[in-house]
């Protein structure tokens, strides 16, 4: 459907006359009768009805015209989704519960008047494909990959060192220490099984696992987080890492503990990516607030791989 004919159906409806509806729409009164014509063609329907007055509606012309100003406010709608600078800023995260989502509401709390849309991509890759289509315009990721280093066109900048901490049950050898060392995990069973072969997350820790030889099994279903609390809960003998920053909530009586891994601190390297050519004006805002929001890094006593992207 045309929408221009549609446009000056609206426009003839609400001014009752072709001439003032010609005048709003900057056309003539003959081009307005040809697309309400034309328009009416389409439908196989008479939309107004000549008057002394005027143009009126006719039965179907009522019936038609909140579907007409409807598809105006899609058309609409369908613009300004890609009209740089009117659409949201598109961000990209892993999860909706990580540090990184953190980031973004102290961002939304600080900047209210930039619409944001939040969307969940699985692993890098497809991050990467968004950002350089356009989909999205920023995207949080923790690492660069080993061997796969990032587009020329896709810039980064380390946002946050996230220290991992250890989770235990009530009834784990470990529950009653402040802090655990790499060196003391040597020989208990982590359990993380959303590790992905292939993933970004999945190959930090390989190479915590490779550096300090560490037990992480990624065997079972990942039923989510809330069937992990539960499993690790009940197991004295499984541990798991969670991110320092990372929002997770279970029951009082699990009796979980986050305790702090030192000697070194393991960190979770988060970075946020983005297109070199984006010109959202939100994505400067972002990155700025980002900047101002940073800590200082403290790399002594922290590990990260050391093809981590750097600060």
């Amino acid at each position: 459907m045309d929408l221009d004919t549609v446009r000056t159906f609206v426009a003839a409806s609400d001014a009752g006359q072709f001439q003032e509806a010609a005048a709003e729409l900057a056309v003539t009164q003959q081009a307005v009768s040809k697309r309400i014509a034309a328009l009416e063609r389409n439908l196989g329907v008479r939309l107004f009805t000549r008057t002394p007055r005027g143009a009126e509606l006719t039965i179907d012309g009522q019936a038609f015209l909140p579907h007409a100003r409807e598809l105006l406010r899609v058309a609409e709608r369908a613009v300004a989704s890609v009209r740089t600078g009117s659409r949201p800023l598109r961000v990209d995260m892993i999860a909706s519960r990580s540090a990184a989502s953190g980031l973004m509401r102290a961002f939304h709390r600080a900047q209210p008047e930039i619409d944001l849309d939040v969307v969940l991509l699985f692993n890098i890759e497809t991050a990467l494909a968004a950002l350089r289509s356009g989909a999205i315009d920023a995207s949080f990721r923790a690492v660069a990959m080993p061997g796969r280093p990032l587009p020329d066109d896709i810039e980064s900048v380390r946002v946050l060192d996230e220290p991992l901490q250890l989770l235990i049950g009530p009834a784990h050898a470990l529950a009653s220490a402040r802090s655990v060392t790499l060196t003391q995990l040597a020989g208990h069973r982590i359990w993380m099984p959303g590790l992905v072969p292939g993933t970004e997350w999945a190959a930090y820790y390989d190479d915590l696992v490779a550096e300090f030889g560490l037990t992480i099994e990624a065997t079972g279903p990942n039923f989510g987080s809330d069937a992990l609390l539960d499993t690790i809960a009940d197991t004295p003998a499984l541990a798991t890492f969670m991110g320092g920053q990372t929002r997770l909530v279970w029951p009082a009586g699990h009796g979980l503990r986050r305790i702090p891994v030192t000697d070194p601190t393991p960190v979770y390297p988060h970075s946020l990516l983005w297109h070199r050519d984006n010109p959202h004006p939100g994505l400067a805002t972002l990155r700025a607030h980002l900047a101002a929001a940073a800590a200082d890094p403290d790399a002594a006593g922290t590990w990260t791989p050391d093809w981590a992207i750097p600060r």
